[in-house]
């Protein structure tokens, strides 16, 4: 829900507060994925994820029903209501992310990857968007019962989920790894876990990048340019709308000149882009400039995923996803208490360039660690090469 850091200022969250909420659903999506992620190589995905919506729909009805601000934080807490500002997926992606790696293999993998997050930020900018239909409907956000009502969509999106995950099929169910000599799978174990630390290492740099400005990004354009929701909801869809574009981009330059320069080149445009926001004069060209970088940034999600799937063999992606998607959240969930308090002071540049510093970090250590990945992912069996 992209106004919910708006929803707890209407209801006299200061900055700091605001952090620290959306700090404790980000916590608790990190416990969540260090269970579940591993989990998935062992039992149902399919299973899992609907166990996942059915808590995300609990959550939802929970903040639409009770103007209880304690309700309110114990549903955003179960449900990460917020997280999704960034364009973040919650803590099952690595049980989503992990079925669509064993079900296809090599350039079929990085596409439908590739396709799943597009869809997702197409799902998301539709979601943010809505939030311009209560005024329409004479609703006026001066009214905090206007907010509960942006509770339906998610509602509505566990709703369709669970249609959809009741329709799927689990084509290739979880398994046992085939026996392997001792010393030769004790090898392969060592070299993949050198690999996922590497991965840990540069996600968690981008996740604190991440927190400190993605999941209060409307709450920024609301101190900074006195913005409401009716018109940072639509800025945020854009900015989604263009992220599934850049999915799609990720996806073509990853065919022609490799998954990690791919990643490395958008996200270096992206860096620009942040780097300007900031300094923007008026709303209109920072909403603008944010949105054009969310094409850039957030489209490398699919690739990047990928990436991480070739890191180790079919029957440990569960837990390269779980590292891929820990390893973010958890300095993520640190993010909003630093961005937070410094927004709440008046503070409207130093998050941006403190931000950029870390994911020009993140870039520098991307590449090194994982320049030789493209060589390995179209092998039958990536992770059994030398990276």
């Amino acid at each position: 829900m992209a106004t919910f850091s708006l929803y707890l200022h209407a209801l006299g969250f200061g900055g700091p507060a605001i952090g620290v909420v959306l700090m404790a659903g980000l916590a608790f999506g990190s416990l969540l994925t260090l269970v579940i992620g591993p989990l998935s190589d062992r039992v149902s995905r399919r299973r899992l994820l609907i166990v996942y919506e059915v808590s995300a729909m609990a959550a939802a009805l929970a903040a639409i029903m009770s103007p209880n601000e304690a309700v309110l934080i114990a549903a955003a807490t179960l449900a990460g209501f917020g997280r999704g500002a960034n364009g973040a997926a919650g803590p099952f992606a690595p049980v989503e992310q992990a079925w669509i790696a064993r079900e296809v293999d090599g350039e079929d993998r990085r596409r439908a990857l590739a396709h799943n997050a597009t869809l997702g930020f197409l799902g998301m900018g539709t979601g943010a968007i809505l939030v311009v239909l209560p005024p329409l409907f004479g609703h006026g956000y001066a009214e905090i019962s206007t907010f509960r009502m942006l509770f339906t969509l998610p509602l509505a999106g566990s709703l369709a989920s669970l249609a959809l995950l009741g329709w799927a099929r689990e084509a290739v169910p979880a398994g046992v790894a085939p026996a392997r000599d001792a010393r030769a799978e004790a090898h392969i174990k060592r070299e993949e876990n050198r690999r996922i630390s590497k991965l840990a290492l540069t996600n968690a740099i981008n996740g604190l990048a991440i927190g400190i400005v993605g999941p209060l990004i409307a709450y920024w354009f609301l101190r900074r340019y006195a913005a409401g929701p009716a018109v940072i909801g639509p800025a945020l869809a854009v900015s989604f709308m263009l992220g599934a574009l850049g999915a799609m981009l990720a996806n073509g330059l990853s065919r022609r000149f490799g998954s990690v320069r791919s990643v490395i080149a958008m996200r270096i445009v992206g860096l620009a882009l942040l780097i300007a926001v900031p300094f923007s004069p008026d709303f209109d060209l920072a909403a603008g400039l944010y949105a054009v970088r969310g094409a850039f940034n957030r489209g490398t999600a699919g690739v990047r995923q990928a990436v991480a799937a070739a890191l180790t063999r079919a029957e440990r992606r569960g837990v390269a996803a779980s590292v891929q998607n820990l390893s973010v959240q958890i300095p993520r969930a640190v993010g909003p208490i630093i961005g937070g308090w410094l927004i709440h002071r008046g503070e409207f540049i130093t998050p941006f360039m403190i931000t950029a510093g870390l994911q020009a970090l993140y870039l520098v250590l991307y590449h090194r660690f994982f320049g030789g990945v493209d060589a390995a992912m179209g092998r039958e069996n990536p992770a059994d090469a030398a990276l």
